[in-house]
C-alpha cells in the first residue's frame, strides 16, 4: 500500500474465475479512489465523496448483477444467501450516503474502511466458495464456458476459466 491507496489487489484474492477477478479489482480501484479524495483534503474530499460512492454503488451493481446471472445459471445451490448479502450491502451504502447527505457523523474515511472490509471479506468467503463451485464444475465436465448478459455500456460480458 501507498499513502494513496487502502487496499492493493493479491493474487490470493482470486477466485479463479478471470471476470468476476476483474471486477474484483476494479472494485479495489474504485475504493483506492475515494480513499485518495479523503486523503486530498476535507473540501476534496467531501465534494467527491458522494460522486464516487454512487460511481462504486452503480458499479457494484454491475458486478453483483454478474455474480447472481451466473449463480442463477449454474443453479448455484448457496444462491439466496449469496444474494441477500449483496442486498444487505447496498442497503448498508445507501444508509450511510443518507447519513452523510444529513449532515450524520459519518467521515468519508470511515466509509472507505467499510468498503474495503466489506469487499475483502466477502471476496475472502462467499465469492471464495462461489469459484471453488464452478471450477469443481469445470474439472468434472459439467461447465466448459459460460455467457451471462450483463449491461454495462451495452457491453456483454462472457467469462472462461483461467
Amino acid at each position: 500500500m501507498t499513502n494513496k491507496t487502502v487496499v492493493q489487489w493479491q493474487n490470493s484474492y482470486s477466485v479463479g474465475i478471470r471476470l468476476i477477478d476483474e471486477q474484483h479489482m476494479q472494485l479495489i480501484r474504485l475504493t483506492n479512489k475515494l480513499f485518495a479524495s479523503c486523503m486530498a483534503g476535507r473540501d476534496q474530499s467531501k465534494s467527491t465523496f458522494l460522486d464516487v460512492v454512487n460511481e462504486a454503488v452503480d458499479y457494484t451493481g454491475y458486478h453483483f448483477s454478474t455474480e447472481e446471472k451466473v449463480m442463477e445459471r449454474v443453479k448455484y445451490p448457496d444462491y439466496q444467501r449469496h444474494k441477500q448479502e449483496h442486498a444487505n450491502f447496498v442497503r448498508e451504502v445507501y444508509i450511510k450516503a443518507d447519513e452523510f447527505k444529513a449532515n450524520k457523523p459519518l467521515t468519508p474515511l470511515s466509509f472507505v474502511y467499510f468498503l474495503r472490509d466489506w469487499v475483502l471479506h466477502h471476496i475472502a468467503v462467499s465469492d471464495k466458495k462461489l469459484g471453488a463451485y464452478l471450477m469443481d464444475m469445470h474439472k468434472n465436465g459439467a461447465l466448459q464456458r459460460i455467457t451471462v448478459q450483463v449491461k454495462k455500456d451495452a457491453i456483454t460480458d462472457r467469462f472462461q476459466f483461467k
